[in-house]
């Protein structure tokens, strides 16, 4: 890749800033909300927190891509492909998951904590479960591509080089994750899948900054989730 292949190199100072600033009203928001809900404040009023910053991740990069930068409605179409790398890449990042769970013994471990989280989210029975993680799997993923991918990637890699950008935004989009993590999970397995999720982050990342388009990286996510939730089933119902 020759610089002029790379954004970051012809994006002005001006840019750059605005950058900083998209990130620096963005970057916290979503770990915040899950500490409110999960540590500081459990209940009704973290819940409220917990949702109004879904709410800001929802439309800040919208407002700030239509107020702030003046851009063109999209789809994000993959006119340069990508579907069957998504594909590929979904299926291998799943069997890893569930790989790594039969190695590191997830299935035989304790896991009270992960089942009152469960509980408390209303998805003890099967059916309730199911509807969950469908609902999970292609919205919050979907959710997640046009935030961490469209949004904090773009915004990265108008202040660095490619390869520091892809891996920047993974590391955002980890954050969170552990923070919600960590409240149910011991800490070697909260390491585990912060790995886990940092290195979806770097691969999704890296098939937006390709195809220009979040949907090979949707279609991968979505994939990697129904791994996840595969486990989450074995662990509750199997």
């Amino acid at each position: 890749m020759s610089p002029a292949d790379d954004p970051h190199e012809t994006v002005n100072p001006a840019d750059r800033q605005r950058a900083l600033i998209a990130l620096a009203l963005l970057v916290p928001v979503p770990s915040l909300g899950t500490a409110a809900a999960m540590i500081l404040i459990p209940g009704p009023a973290g819940q409220t927190l917990f949702m109004a910053a879904k709410i800001w991740l929802l439309a800040f990069p919208a407002f700030w891509f239509f107020a702030i930068e003046r851009g063109a409605p999209s789809w994000s179409p993959p006119a340069q492909g990508g579907l069957g790398v998504g594909l590929i890449t979904g299926i291998a990042a799943g069997a890893v998951i569930y790989l790594a769970a039969l190695f590191f013994g997830v299935f035989e471990m304790d896991m009270g904590a992960l089942a009152g989280v469960v509980d408390e989210m209303g998805l003890t029975t099967p059916r309730a479960y199911l509807l969950g993680a469908m609902g999970w799997t292609f919205a919050n993923s979907l959710m997640e591509e046009y935030v961490y991918r469209w949004f904090v990637f773009s915004q990265c890699e108008r202040l660095m080089p490619r390869l520091p950008a892809v891996l920047a935004s993974a590391a955002v989009f980890t954050a969170h994750h552990v923070v919600a993590l960590s409240t149910y999970l011991p800490w070697h397995l909260t390491a585990l899948a912060a790995l886990g999720v940092f290195t979806g982050g770097v691969l999704w990342a890296a098939l937006y900054s390709r195809y220009r388009s979040i949907w090979p990286g949707w279609l991968s996510h979505i994939i990697a989730d129904v791994a996840i939730f595969a486990v989450g089933w074995e662990i509750l119902f199997g």
